[in-house]
């Protein structure tokens, strides 16, 4: 039989390495976006124990991003280095990813990399998650709002080049101001 002391023990070290998946997992980089984590993105979705094993669940920006594998991979290589094993990692589809989902922090990380981040289209990211709501927007100024701000020098006077960017979730921008081209990560 346990003693109360050893299953406190027990529940301090399952924790602890919870803990330290979460950490990993949340640190590991975008493919495409590398000065952004999942977690700045929003694609880390929940870190949880089944049983014994550790179950990381990321959330693709779209469904069949290109990158997914990589970050599939990226997140398993992360858990192993931390040693939290046994662990799987899930792909869950529903409910859909979220540009709203992307931290303050990612925001400012997107702008600092040059990247317009996206406009805010609706509720917080625990709302959304609970109404399983799949939204299929539009161009800014169908939906009354200004054209994405210039991400070098602030000025809204900026036109859509191309509809996708860099990749498929950006679209390519110039900024009527500076001149300068720039992406700007689609609202979902």
């Amino acid at each position: 039989m346990n003693a109360p002391g050893d299953r406190m023990l027990q529940d301090r070290i399952l924790q602890d390495r919870l803990m330290r998946a979460r950490e990993a997992a949340a640190r590991v980089c975008d493919p495409e976006i590398p000065s952004l984590t999942l977690e700045d993105l929003g694609i880390l979705r929940t870190v949880d124990l089944e049983d014994d094993r550790v179950v990381v669940t990321i959330v693709p920006t779209y469904t069949g991003c290109p990158a997914t594998d990589a970050i599939h991979d990226d997140v398993r290589s992360a858990l192993t280095a931390a040693g939290v094993a046994p662990f799987e990692v899930r792909i869950a589809l529903a409910p859909a990813w979220s540009s709203d989902w992307i931290t303050a922090e990612g925001r400012a990380k997107l702008l600092h990399a040059g990247i317009a981040p996206p406009a805010c289209l609706g509720p917080s990211r625990t709302e959304q998650a609970q109404r399983s709501v799949i939204r299929f927007t539009s161009h800014p100024r169908d939906r009354g709002q200004a054209e994405p701000a210039c991400p070098r020098c602030g000025s809204t006077h900026t036109e859509e080049l191309s509809e996708y960017g860099s990749t498929a979730c950006k679209s390519l921008y110039r900024c009527r101001a500076c001149a300068e081209p720039f992406d700007y990560f689609k609202p979902y």
